[in-house]
């Protein structure tokens, strides 16, 4: 196997991957409509703010985590690969 081959991601990689975006995506998109509606004045203790305040909160350190699962099954992926790839 060539050194610089493209190397495709796994069924498990293409599902992290996804989980990681969507998450992040939703994360940020939430802490931004908090602060917007802090600054406008909005109340925020009832109604559907908590829960954006908490995506925010739990969303970013679990993308966080899932990319370091990400790196680590690819990472050991990859390693197999090229120790399979010597025999």
């Amino acid at each position: 196997m060539p050194e610089n081959a493209p190397v495709p991601l796994n069924r498990i990689e293409r599902v992290l991957t996804a989980m990681i975006a969507t998450i992040m995506g939703l994360s940020i998109i939430g802490i931004v409509v908090v602060m917007i509606a802090a600054g406008s004045g909005v109340e925020m203790k009832g109604g559907i703010w908590p829960t954006l305040v908490l995506i925010g909160y739990i969303g970013l350190p679990l993308a966080f985590v899932l990319i370091v699962v990400f790196l680590i099954v690819s990472t050991t992926r990859r390693r197999r690969l090229a120790r399979d790839g010597e025999r």
